[in-house]
């Protein structure tokens, strides 16, 4: 595991949002995750949280399709005013500037979308990561989306890489795996480098 001794801040992240080093940001859902949500049932109304959302455009599209109760959490105020400014109609109260990890662990949530969230992380935080995400979860709960399969080297600030065999380890405690292979719709740029994973929580 790398050593990273940088606390990712909001102050941080602001920053980077602020002089533009905002690559993450594909400026649009990706395929498989598009992909995912077009199957979901929007009668069933599933809660939904999109931790470390950046400017969430995974937010605006479940919204657009017709979901209510979808949750987005950053710790940059920047972050979810893009979100607010593109869709005005989105809930003020679904809005939730706060770290990831002092979200409460109740109401549980039925859906957990990754996206870009993992790899901005200290990789000291990835066991934290899964852990938070199943007590997030109810039992029975999904865990999906995409992980970097990837190395981008010795790298001191994200986007951080790895591999599936070290993912593996930190959800395995947790969850049941659905699907954990290399994405077959990825934007161009990320083609062979990307997991799309969808993990089921394991019962209490």
């Amino acid at each position: 595991m790398k050593t990273v001794s940088a606390a990712f801040d909001a102050a941080y992240w602001q920053s980077r949002y602020a002089i533009g080093r905002d690559g993450w940001d594909a400026h649009a859902i990706t395929p498989p995750l598009r992909a995912y949500f077009d199957q979901l049932d929007v009668a069933a109304q599933p809660r939904i949280l999109i931790p470390g959302a950046g400017r969430a455009y995974e937010a605006e599209y479940l919204h657009r399709l017709g979901f209510r109760q979808v949750f987005v959490a950053d710790i940059a105020p920047e972050a979810l005013e893009a979100l607010a400014a593109r869709v005005p109609d989105f809930p003020q109260e679904h809005l939730l500037l706060v770290d990831f990890f002092a979200l409460p662990n109740a109401p549980t949530y039925d859906l957990i979308v990754e996206q870009t969230f993992f790899c901005a992380l200290n990789p000291a935080l990835r066991l934290a990561y899964a852990r938070q995400c199943a007590k997030l979860l109810r039992p029975g709960g999904t865990l999906m989306g995409l992980l970097f399969d990837t190395d981008f080297g010795p790298v001191q600030e994200p986007p951080f890489g790895g591999s599936k065999e070290e993912y593996r380890d930190y959800f395995a405690p947790y969850f049941d795996f659905r699907h954990f292979d290399t994405a077959t719709n990825s934007l161009k740029a990320r083609q062979g480098r990307e997991l799309f994973i969808c993990l089921k929580r394991k019962p209490d």
